[in-house]
């Protein structure tokens, strides 16, 4: 499990860790999308990039105290975040954060693409654009809005009950 600075995951996560050469078109809002999801421990976002060219993305997670989405500052403010970065090819690519503590978590996205026509995709998040415009190249929220997943965590199963001392003949057969 790896840990980072917010302030520097938002600007990590939107910079791209691909360079493309030669974008096959223009950029526009949607050509990625994103879908998160949750098994056992893991976080995992399902990216569709349909950019046609390789993308660095991260998917990151952030404390969401009793399930609620927290201001955007917050977010991307000071403290820790779980994420994966990755390349990610044209297609459909599924990230993971692996080993995610028990808890809600706001489970956010970016890829990004420099180059010819650089653009950055980022979760749909309140107040996400004051963070955007920051940024010299066009950046586009995606639909699929942040969402919170839980990680549940995993109860160990009851024990066996304990048969009552009267039934002990029916247990036996007798």
């Amino acid at each position: 499990m790896r840990t980072i600075a917010r302030t520097t995951l938002l600007a990590a996560a939107t910079i791209p860790l691909a360079i493309t050469a030669a974008p096959a078109s223009a950029a526009e809002a949607t050509d990625v999308t994103y879908a998160f999801g949750v098994d056992g421990s893991t976080v995992t976002n399902t990216i569709t990039n349909n950019t046609g060219a390789t993308i660095g993305c991260t998917t990151s997670l952030a404390l969401a105290p009793d399930g609620v989405l927290p201001p955007i500052a917050e977010v991307v403010g000071p403290g820790q975040s779980l994420y994966q970065q990755d390349e990610i090819p044209p297609g459909t690519t599924t990230q993971s954060v692996l080993d995610v503590p028990d808890g809600s978590y706001v489970a956010l996205a970016s890829c990004g693409r420099e180059g010819d026509d650089p653009a950055l995709w980022v979760s749909d998040y309140p107040g996400i654009e004051q963070f955007l415009v920051q940024f010299p190249m066009p950046a586009y929220t995606v639909e699929q809005a942040s969402s919170v997943v839980t990680v549940p965590s995993v109860a160990p199963a009851p024990p066996a009950a304990i048969p009552d001392a009267g039934d002990l003949g029916k247990i036996f057969g007798s």
